[in-house]
């Protein structure tokens, strides 16, 4: 076991205590070889990346106030720019300082209905427009699913099968879109004990595979709010950085400063202010302006 995979597996242990743990060192018999003629065959696989992408309706998405790839600008358009430029800056930058994992981002709140999915689609969206970056945006909201409402695309196979299914690899669940540069892992089907498998030792081996297969891509997680499952500040621990929606004039601060003490502030963490009452162009879900800012520790 790696270092890296110890170390992993002690904050599993901490955060997330009632985790049965596997058991380790038991030895396996080799059955004996099966006669080629005999073998099944191998399950077909459901879905890979060479799979005809699914369509996603700009013009719809356009006409509910997202922030779209048609090179238009806007208020809302502007805001995201401003939002993505730190985080691509401690995951790709030129300087020494990178963030470690940094491609690996988490979108949360406090608690529910704050617009963190709509946030985590815009982000997904306006990194998908720079030229030399692709996005894997991931539904890991696997309580309160909605990504697939809004972009319309399939519900699985995705993140839960693959956490479950040993047959699965990766890049089974992975949709290729009509957007050249956005991909999507779906929640997948559901199981009754979703939540805990966030958690679990498979979510672990999971992200440590993307972070280096797909350490040129950006990897943006819809997570569950903080102060509703355990698992996602759990969660929270395996991101590079953490972008934390903040709804104006409703989040209290008491449950802004629990979720945020929950995380580990040595890491980047991005403040967004969602539905701020500013004279801006307001979208179809009551966006307003956004502002984003570097956690200092404090």
């Amino acid at each position: 076991m790696s270092k890296d995979d110890k170390q992993g597996l002690s904050l599993i242990e901490k955060a997330a205590a009632r985790l049965n743990k596997t058991p380790e060192g038991k030895v396996e018999e080799i059955p004996e070889p099966v006669p080629v003629l005999a073998q099944k065959p191998a399950p077909e696989k459901q879905r890979n990346e060479n799979a005809a992408p699914v369509n996603i309706d700009i013009s719809l998405l356009k006409a509910k106030g997202f922030v779209t790839p048609d090179g238009e600008r806007s208020n809302l358009a502007e805001e995201f720019r401003f939002i993505k430029r730190p985080l691509l800056a401690n995951a790709f930058g030129r300087n020494s300082d990178l963030v470690d994992h940094g491609n690996m981002i988490m979108v949360t709140s406090s608690t529910a209905g704050e617009g963190k999915t709509l946030t985590t689609i815009n982000l997904a969206m306006s990194i998908a427009m720079e030229m030399d970056k692709t996005v894997l945006l991931v539904d890991a909201d696997v309580g309160r699913a909605q990504i697939h409402k809004i972009l319309g695309t399939p519900l699985g196979p995705g993140l839960i099968d693959l956490l479950t299914d040993e047959n699965l690899n990766v890049s089974d669940v992975i949709l290729r879109t009509s957007l050249p540069k956005l991909r999507i892992i779906p929640m997948g089907r559901f199981h009754p004990h979703a939540n805990e498998l966030l958690a679990g030792q498979g979510m672990l081996r999971l992200i440590q595979e993307l972070a280096t297969r797909y350490s040129d891509r950006v990897v943006i997680f819809d997570s569950p709010p903080l102060l509703m499952t355990n698992e996602a500040v759990v969660l929270a621990g395996l991101m590079g950085q953490i972008v934390f929606v903040v709804e104006s004039d409703k989040t209290s601060q008491g449950s802004v400063k629990e979720a945020l003490s929950l995380l580990d502030t040595s890491k980047p963490i991005g403040l967004v202010l969602n539905k701020a009452s500013q004279h801006r162009e307001v979208g179809y879900y009551g966006y307003d302006s956004y502002a984003y800012s570097e956690n200092d520790g404090a």
